[in-house]
């Protein structure tokens, strides 16, 4: 169904009023901005934005099925914006080395059609008034443009600067956040850096910027009042794995109090695995149970890594704001807390 209005959030309410789902135009905008119902955790129906125009740039990521069982993956679904693809970090379990695994230039950075990433943000600002948080780095580190004459920081920013509904989320693991300090977006931006315990780091995070250089980018971007938040994903059980990951936390709560810290440990799709170079981290994925998101570590050895930073968090700083990232229903049995409530990175 499409339907054209002159006034698109009123149109949006009528559809939804109504649960008429589908597809409708905005008269003044060549795009359609398609909807369908859903479930969302708790099971409930609702109503979300599938994609935006041909989906290119905006997409509604459901690769994970609704969870039923205790082996499955829990994983809430977020809109993508997928304004650029790749990055230069060079990790050995990226999964992009599977994503883009028949394209020629493989996961080198690739930024869109400039005309097009600005009309699909502003069309579903204008079309949308559900408050969304915008994922900019799940195909591509949110800030591999930076500093080049098409950036995150210098043109799709600006652009959520225009209302107050929206946020954009920006996922990296950068240390160059010049471009974020300059541009002032306190109100519309949420800050999440992705680290991992130093030695792991420094084995498989090729080219990445220290962790101890992106806890300092966030703590510029924490006392400029953004909102922050830390991913410590994936662990690895490595050994000295508890100390060095305490350690980890320590640094990160001597700079900055994040307002929200998810954690996950190694995975591997199979595609992934397939298609990287450096395949020594496999080598602890031995769990022989494959989930619907791959390969995973032993669960009793997930448990025990997941708890030994849960109650540190807890016991030494108070901080009880804990999600984790494509872990399983028993997982989240296990640390005792609720999936149904999941409050996690790619979340508002």
């Amino acid at each position: 169904m499409t339907v054209l209005v002159e006034k698109p959030v009123q149109a949006v309410e009528h559809l939804i009023e109504n649960g008429s789902i589908g597809r409708y135009r905005i008269s003044n905008a060549d795009f359609s901005l398609r909807l369908k119902k859903a479930k969302n955790l708790l099971g409930k129906d609702i109503v979300v934005v599938d994609q935006v125009g041909d989906g290119s740039i905006i997409k509604l990521f459901d690769k994970t099925a609704f969870p039923k069982n205790s082996s499955d993956v829990v994983c809430p679904h977020f809109l993508e914006l997928k304004w650029a693809n790749g990055c230069n970090f060079n990790c050995s379990w990226c999964y992009l080395n599977g994503t883009f695994r028949f394209l020629e230039r493989g996961k080198a950075p690739h930024l869109k059609d400039k005309e097009k990433i600005i009309k699909s943000i502003e069309s579903f600002l204008i079309g949308w008034n559900k408050p969304v948080l915008l994922n900019s780095g799940e195909l591509a580190d949110s800030l591999v443009f930076e500093g080049q004459e098409f950036s995150l920081s210098k043109n799709i920013i600006p652009l959520f600067h225009k209302q107050s509904v929206h946020k954009l989320l920006i996922v990296t693991k950068s240390s160059n956040v010049k471009g974020i300090l300059d541009s002032d977006s306190q109100d519309v931006i949420v800050t999440s850096f992705s680290l991992n315990a130093y030695p792991v780091s420094k084995r498989w995070e090729k080219k990445a910027p220290h962790p101890r250089e992106r806890i300092k980018a966030a703590e510029k971007l924490f006392n400029a009042g953004y909102q922050v938040r830390i991913r410590i994903d994936p662990m690895v059980p490595i050994e000295g794995w508890a100390d060095a990951y305490l350690g980890l936390v320590d640094d990160i709560f001597a700079t900055i109090y994040p307002e929200r810290i998810t954690l996950g440990s190694l995975r591997g799709l199979q595609s992934t695995i397939n298609n990287c170079k450096d395949k020594t981290w496999v080598n602890y994925l031995t769990n022989k149970r494959e989930s619907n998101w791959g390969r995973k570590i032993e669960d009793d050895v997930r448990l025990e890594m997941y708890n030994t930073i849960i109650n540190h968090l807890k016991s030494k700083y108070s901080f009880d704001n804990i999600s984790l990232c494509k872990e399983t229903i028993s997982m989240w049995e296990n640390i005792h807390k609720d999936y149904k409530l999941i409050k996690c990175n790619c979340t508002i």
